[in-house]
């Protein structure tokens, strides 16, 4: 019962309602009638978490014009350029022999040289107390 009265009061009254427990409070007295002041409480609090997930990202079960429109402009977006269109693309070694094992031919495939990253130091192991 008070997570679905919060979710609508967040829907209809977005306007209104914050990420304050205390502002919440007055704004549920503002527009609605709650039967005691615990389930008053207990409303106005959950609305503000759910006010905090929202800032954060959408929100399931609330259906609001803002998340709907950042939802829309987030599945319509293409890049200038697609990621897929390259012309070479960098593999290791081992990537190479295998590819060269199996005989298969990749237009593009470029391995980078050895020695232009840094060399690491192996360590020796460790030695076990007796």
């Amino acid at each position: 019962m008070v997570k679905r009265a919060a979710r609508q009061l967040v829907e209809r009254h977005y306007h209104k309602m914050t990420m304050d427990f205390d502002v919440n409070k007055r704004v549920l007295d503002e527009v609605s009638e709650v039967p005691s002041k615990r389930v008053r409480n207990k409303i106005a609090g959950y609305s503000a978490r759910l006010m905090r997930r929202i800032q954060r990202g959408p929100v399931r079960g609330i259906s609001l014009k803002l998340q709907e429109e950042e939802r829309e402009r987030r599945l319509d977006f293409l890049p200038e350029v697609s990621f897929a269109d390259k012309t070479s693309i960098e593999i290791d070694a081992p990537t190479r022999s295998m590819l060269k094992h199996y005989k298969i031919q990749v237009d593009g495939v470029v391995v980078p040289q050895q020695g232009r990253g840094k060399k690491f130091n192996k360590k020796a192991p460790r030695k076990v107390k007796a």
